[in-house]
């Protein structure tokens, strides 16, 4: 199957791109002239704009539409009101996760949300199959892009380009740029201060290149999916397929504060209750080097009687930290502090047990 394609490929090619697949789309990893770091860098230091088209986008509209995704989805959507959105989960009965997305909650009337990639034909049929007489589930996957902002400058850029920058932490509002109207939500994936704007695809290039016009004196870059890797990693926050999927829970991911543990109902809620009962079920746990290791997904965690206590979910150079940091699901009870080791190709590499984020987060400040 051919890959999708972001509608500011070009663009990207043009600036050097080397692409990936992720989720079925060829998206940028990299872009040449700095690469990974400098990229990383530009987001902590200053701003990165970052396209995640290939996130997925779908509408849930009708009477009840809120009540539905609400009796669906684990966060509790009451906790919100008109123009906020929220981090929340789409589990199977069993606990497992579907997806983890943001809801943008637009009216009891109407639901946006932004699921994965690659999972978004996925929730989009779940919620299809449940959704009662008067609600409408579309995928609008490919009718939207997705711009990220992101970095302690991303305030000056937008103001620039005459978009709003006064409201809260995830919450959004409209405005136009070159005459284009387009979503802005405080949200971002980077743990720095940042803007994702939601455009019509075929209205992203002059919004892409308003934007790197505008950023130009305060030093942004483009930058691609490695970096935003690399940032979310520092976070601690999940992906889909490492620290979250079919047989890892919110529980297990320690994501319980974007369930609704109050409502009456959710897709997989006594899984879940159990889970949280029981606390026998592996957890996410932050690993930081003590010497040059850099652990990599599926490297084994070890105690010192050299028993498994775990497996890494997610494991990379932190540019920030300058030494190895990973994710890693382990057996309950390891304490924080505790020194464990990892399988770095074949040399027994020491870790500190920690709890993520690895560098302090900037996503609330006023």
């Amino acid at each position: 199957m051919d890959l999708l394609q972001s509608p500011l490929h070009q663009r990207h090619e043009a600036l050097g791109a080397k692409f990936a697949e992720f989720g079925g789309w060829s998206m940028p990893l990299e872009y040449a002239g700095g690469g990974v770091l400098a990229e990383h860098k530009s987001v902590r230091e200053a701003v990165g704009l970052f396209d995640v088209s290939h996130l997925g986008k779908a509408l849930v509209r009708g009477t009840g539409a809120a009540d539905f995704v609400n009796q669906c989805l684990t966060n509790d959507l009451r906790r919100i009101g008109p123009g906020q959105a929220q981090y929340t989960l789409c589990c199977s009965e069993d606990g497992g996760t579907v997806d983890d997305l943001i809801a943008y909650l637009r009216s009891d009337f109407e639901v946006f949300l932004i699921p994965n990639a690659a999972n978004t034909a996925e929730v989009v049929r779940r919620l299809r199959a449940a959704a009662p007489e008067g609600v409408d589930v579309e995928d609008q996957h490919r009718d939207h892009a997705v711009l990220a902002v992101q970095g302690p400058l991303s305030d000056e850029v937008l103001a620039a380009v005459g978009l709003p920058t006064d409201h809260d932490y995830m919450s959004f509002t409209t405005g136009t740029v070159e005459g284009i109207e387009l979503t802005v939500c405080r949200t971002g994936y980077t743990g720095e201060r940042g803007y994702e704007l939601v455009v019509a695809a075929e209205e992203a290039g002059p919004v892409w290149d308003a934007v790197m016009a505008a950023g130009e004196r305060h030093g942004i870059r483009a930058c691609g999916l490695a970096a935003r890797d690399t940032l979310r990693t520092e976070m601690g926050y999940p992906l889909h397929g490492h620290e979250l999927s079919a047989e890892v829970s919110p529980v297990m991911a320690r994501a319980g504060w974007a369930v609704g543990w109050s409502k009456p109902a959710f897709w997989g809620k006594a899984a879940l209750e159990r889970q949280r009962a029981e606390k026998a079920v592996r957890t996410l746990r932050g690993l930081l080097a003590q010497g040059r290791g850099i652990p990599r997904p599926g490297m084994s965690v070890r105690g010192d009687d050299g028993a498994e206590l775990g497996e890494i979910t997610s494991g990379t150079f932190s540019p920030t930290l300058r030494q190895g940091i990973g994710l890693a699901l382990m057996e309950p009870g390891v304490p924080d502090g505790a020194t464990v080791t990892v399988d770095v190709r074949g040399r027994q590499e020491a870790f500190t047990v920690t709890r993520p984020p690895f560098v302090q987060p900037s996503t609330k400040e006023s």
